[in-house]
């Protein structure tokens, strides 16, 4: 997330973790290779940036995996509901609507009535 507010030094990109530079500078050399972070060397002092083109790709990629998602997610819902209608239109007359049928009345047990 820090280099999203610009470029900043090895340094800076280490302090607010608690490891070892060189740790740090494996994890770079990573989204250096994958070509999401650029890095130049001035003397002692290495400076990263991000490489916006890179990140535009990786927004294409999220965005065609989310229309994917999206319409299986879709299909998996009209599914689900089809499975619904089903067992609602298979499922026999429930108990209470047959004794609703009958005509006969049991007298209450409760006193009064």
């Amino acid at each position: 997330m820090r280099l999203c507010a610009g470029e900043a030094s090895v340094g800076e990109l280490a302090s607010p973790f608690d490891m070892a530079l060189p740790s740090l500078m494996k994890h770079i050399h990573v989204l250096e290779t994958c070509g999401l972070v650029l890095s130049e060397k001035e003397g002692r002092v290495r400076t990263c940036r991000l490489d916006p083109e890179a990140l535009l790709s990786a927004e294409d990629w999220f965005q065609h995996q989310r229309a994917i998602w999206e319409a299986r997610l879709d299909r998996f819902e009209a599914y689900v509901m089809k499975l619904k209608k089903e067992r609602a239109a298979a499922k026999p007359p429930s108990r209470n609507a047959k004794k609703s049928d009958k005509t006969t009345h049991k007298p209450s047990k409760r006193k009064g009535t």
